[in-house]
C-alpha cells in the first residue's frame, strides 16, 4: 500500500516535471533569447536593441559583462544590436536562442554568433563588403597621394582612379548579387539586395521583389520594398512611358505623346539644381549632334519661379521643348514618374517604350550613336 502510494507520488512528480518542461518549451517558442558577452568592454555598461529606427529594448551588463534580451518576433525580423559606435545586424524570430560574443580589445566586427543561421549569413556578407570597402578606400588614398605629388596631372590621375574604383564597385556588386542568389529564401539575401545601387540594378531588384513578395507577407521591411518596386516596375526599361501633359513657357499644352516616332530624352531638371546645370552642356551637345537623326528632348522643370526657370533655359542655351507647372516636387509629371532626385531622365523609343534611364555624359552619346548612326 505504501509502495503504491510512493509510486503514485513519483508519477505525479514526473507529470509535473513534464508539464513544467512543456511550459518552458512553449515560452521559448513564443519568444527569442539573445545572450551576449562583451570581452574587454571597459566602461561600457549598456547595450541597445533596435528594430528599424526605433529602440525597442536596452540591457545593462552584469558583473561578467553579459547581457540578455527576450522578445517576441512571430516571423524573422531585422534587429540592430548597438554597442557604443558599433552596430550589428541580426535576424531573429521566436524560438531562436542566440549567443553573441565580441572582444573590444580586438576588431569589434570580428564577433561570433551562434543560434541564428541567417544572422551568421549577414555576418558573412559584412565581411565581403568590408573587403571591397577597404579596396575602395585604398584607391581613394592612392589618388590623393598621386595628386599631391603631381597636381598638374590631376585630370589623368582622376580618370585612372575612377576606372579602378568603378571596377571594384562592379566586383562588389557582382559578389553581392551572387550572395543574394545563394540566400534567396532568407532575409540575408534580401538585405544584400538592398545594398545594391538602385539606379544601376533596378531590373534585378524588380525581379527579386516579385520572387520574394509572398515569402514574408507580414514583414514590414520586405513588403515596403515589394510595394516600392511594384511602383517602379511600371517605369522600368521595357515598359510604356506614361503619358502626361504640361505647359510650355508660351502657355502651350505639351504632351509626351507628341514626341512619338522619335527617340526622346525625358529630362527632369531645375534651374536651382547644380548637377542638372553641369549635365546640360552634354545634353546640348547630343541634341545638336542627333536632332536631325530622330532625337529630341522634352525637359520638365521642377522650378517654382518662372523667371529663374526661363533664365536657366537661356543661360544654358537649351533650345528644345520645355514644360513646367512650377510646383517643384509636387509637379504631376514628377510624381507620375516617381522623381525624388534630379537630374533624372528616361530615354524613350519611337514606340513610346522606355529604353534606358539616367544616361549621362558619355553614356548618352554611346546610346544615341548606337541607335541613330
Amino acid at each position: 500500500m505504501k509502495f503504491q502510494l510512493i509510486k503514485d507520488r513519483m508519477k505525479n512528480i514526473k507529470l509535473a516535471i513534464i508539464a513544467v518542461c512543456f511550459l518552458a518549451s512553449c515560452a521559448n517558442k513564443d519568444q527569442f533569447v539573445l545572450n551576449g558577452t562583451l570581452k574587454n568592454a571597459g566602461d561600457l555598461n549598456k547595450v541597445l536593441l533596435y528594430e528599424g529606427d526605433a529602440v525597442v529594448d536596452s540591457a545593462f551588463l552584469n558583473e561578467n559583462n553579459e547581457f540578455r534580451f527576450r522578445r517576441t518576433a512571430i516571423e524573422p525580423r531585422f534587429y540592430s544590436l548597438v554597442i557604443n559606435e558599433n552596430q550589428y545586424l541580426l535576424v531573429l524570430e521566436n524560438g531562436d536562442k542566440v549567443n553573441f560574443v565580441a572582444d573590444f580589445a580586438k576588431d569589434p566586427q570580428q564577433y561570433t554568433i551562434t543560434g541564428s543561421a541567417v544572422s551568421q549569413k549577414i555576418q558573412e556578407l559584412g565581411a565581403i563588403q568590408r573587403e571591397y570597402n577597404k579596396k575602395l578606400n585604398d584607391i581613394e588614398a592612392e589618388y590623393s597621394e598621386k595628386v599631391k605629388a603631381d597636381p598638374a596631372n590631376e585630370s589623368a590621375i582622376r580618370e585612372n582612379s575612377f576606372a579602378s574604383y568603378q571596377k571594384v564597385l562592379d566586383e562588389s556588386s557582382n559578389a553581392t548579387l551572387a550572395f543574394a542568389k545563394e540566400n534567396k529564401g532568407n532575409l540575408a539575401g534580401f538585405y544584400a539586395m538592398l545594398s545594391l545601387d538602385p539606379a544601376r540594378y533596378e531590373q534585378e531588384l524588380i525581379t527579386y521583389a516579385d520572387s520574394i513578395a509572398s515569402k514574408f507577407p507580414t514583414n514590414t521591411s520586405v513588403q515596403s520594398f515589394v510595394n516600392h518596386m511594384a511602383e517602379l516596375k511600371v517605369l522600368s526599361v521595357g515598359q510604356k512611358a506614361p503619358d502626361f501633359e504640361s505647359i510650355s513657357p508660351e502657355g502651350k499644352a505639351v504632351k509626351l505623346s507628341d514626341f512619338k516616332g522619335k527617340y526622346t530624352l525625358l529630362d527632369f531638371w531645375a534651374s536651382w539644381c547644380g548637377p542638372c546645370r553641369e549635365e546640360n552642356p552634354n545634353i546640348v551637345a547630343q541634341y545638336d549632334a542627333f536632332k536631325d537623326k530622330g532625337f529630341d528632348v522634352l525637359s520638365v522643370s521642377l522650378d517654382d519661379n518662372r523667371s529663374a526657370w526661363l533664365n536657366g533655359i537661356k543661360e544654358d542655351k537649351l533650345t528644345w521643348t520645355h514644360v513646367s507647372d512650377l510646383q517643384r516636387w509636387n509637379s504631376p509629371a514628377a510624381q507620375l514618374y516617381k522623381i525624388n532626385a534630379i537630374p533624372a531622365s528616361f530615354l524613350i523609343g519611337p514606340d513610346g517604350v522606355i529604353l534606358a534611364k539616367n544616361l549621362r555624359g558619355d553614356s548618352l552619346e554611346e546610346f544615341l550613336s548606337q541607335h541613330l548612326n
